[in-house]
């Protein structure tokens, strides 16, 4: 779990405070793992990150202290002034992020549908075949394609 400080879309444009495992989580179907991520700042500005499996109740967490690759004062106000600037950018960043993550979704959900038991008899299996390349093709030029248009 990496833990940023910033206010725009992508990571990338943020400043990364910290970052730590969360491990022992059994394999799951996408979506299926619930984390509670918890984030508390207390009165001296030190920010406590903690994140807990719901599952299995697997927890670890994060202390970051002022010294810590925070952001000083103007540097905050040079990147809410950033955030104002790129914002129809960020916006169609967050779109295509979303584009990608809904066509995903829907592209497991529909592989999942059709190899689930309940589904004998009544789909062929060419149709099956059919249905489960075209959502591994569509998986697969996502992956490949990160930073494709909507």
């Amino acid at each position: 779990i990496q833990v940023y400080e910033g206010e725009r879309a992508m990571t990338k444009d943020n400043n990364l405070l910290g970052k730590f495992e969360l491990s022992g989580i059994p394999p799951a179907p996408r979506g299926v793992p619930q984390i509670e991520v918890t984030f508390d700042i207390d009165a001296n500005g030190i920010l406590n990150v903690s994140a807990v499996d719901k599952s299995t109740g697997k927890e670890n967490k994060i202390t970051i202290t002022n010294d810590k690759g925070r952001l000083s004062k103007e540097d905050i106000e040079r990147m809410v002034q950033d955030a104002d600037r790129y914002k129809a950018e960020d916006d169609a960043q967050r779109e295509k992020i979303a584009a990608k993550n809904s066509l995903e979704s829907y592209a497991f959900n529909m592989k999942s549908s059709v190899e689930d038991d309940n589904m004998k008899g009544k789909i062929s299996q060419e149709d099956k075949k059919k249905v489960v390349d075209r959502c591994d093709q569509t998986i697969s030029w996502l992956e490949n394609n990160q930073l494709g248009d909507k």
